[in-house]
């Protein structure tokens, strides 16, 4: 089996197991590529005429395993920020609606965070805030419009069910992780051979992006984890099986 002549077609299931815990922390398995790198320094010590290279020492071994995914999960975003999840958000909505027969009250869908409504007219959106009160879901204006007039009313929307929040902080940083990958190799003998990887310690560096567009291929994001030794200097392991 050694000897055999082989290629690979097929992206790597990734398990990523909390390097602190030997928990399993994310099942990675709909990315769409999966590179390991290793890496390495040379130095070489010279001597002689010509300035000749004349002994070589390897060092700083390490290296990267890079994913690229257009699937996406809130634990993929926090494995890759560190950030902590809780379940309440607050965001700014906007609605369109109109005042009541009397011109004096508008009904909002939700009760707004304290403090965050701003109306304005309809036609002067962001323009000249109309006074107003409000309680509970009711905003009652201090001047009063047409009856059925229309209006632009922004406030602070706070959900607290049916939400997951991902927090990154400026001291938010990845944590480290074992990483076990999953794939096949193809032999020259149509032989199907299973292969495994093993990544000791890696950190997932807390670089993302994220993009959003109405035409082209769904986004796509990146994750490159920077792979390090273990208390026993392992970095990798690249296991073939014959079956």
């Amino acid at each position: 089996m050694m000897n055999q002549n082989m290629a690979n077609r097929e992206v790597c299931d990734l398990i990523f197991v909390d390097y602190a815990t030997k928990k399993p922390f994310l099942n990675l398995d709909f990315a769409n590529v999966s590179t390991t790198e290793l890496t390495g320094e040379s130095v070489f010590a010279y001597g002689g005429k010509g300035h000749p290279k004349r002994v070589q020492f390897a060092g700083e071994k390490g290296g990267t395993i890079t994913i690229e995914t257009q699937i996406q999960t809130v634990k993929l975003w926090q494995l890759i920020t560190g950030g902590e999840v809780s379940k309440s958000a607050k965001f700014i909505t906007r609605t369109e609606t109109v005042v009541n027969d009397a011109g004096t009250t508008i009904t909002l869908a939700d009760a707004p965070v304290a403090g965050t409504v701003v109306v304005y007219a309809d036609g002067d959106d962001c323009g000249a805030e109309l006074a107003c009160t409000v309680e509970d879901k009711t905003v009652t204006l201090s001047t009063a419009l047409t009856g059925g007039a229309k209006v632009i009313v922004y406030y602070m929307k706070e959900l607290t069910n049916g939400v997951e929040r991902i927090n990154i902080k400026s001291t938010s940083f990845p944590k480290n992780f074992i990483v076990y990958g999953d794939t096949v190799m193809k032999t020259e003998n149509d032989e199907v051979l299973p292969y495994r990887l093993v990544c000791y310690k890696c950190a997932p560096q807390s670089n993302l992006s994220l993009s959003f567009s109405n035409s082209g291929d769904p986004g796509s994001i990146t994750i490159t984890c920077d792979l390090m030794a273990d208390n026993d200097d392992n970095i990798l392991d690249l296991i073939l099986i014959e079956e």
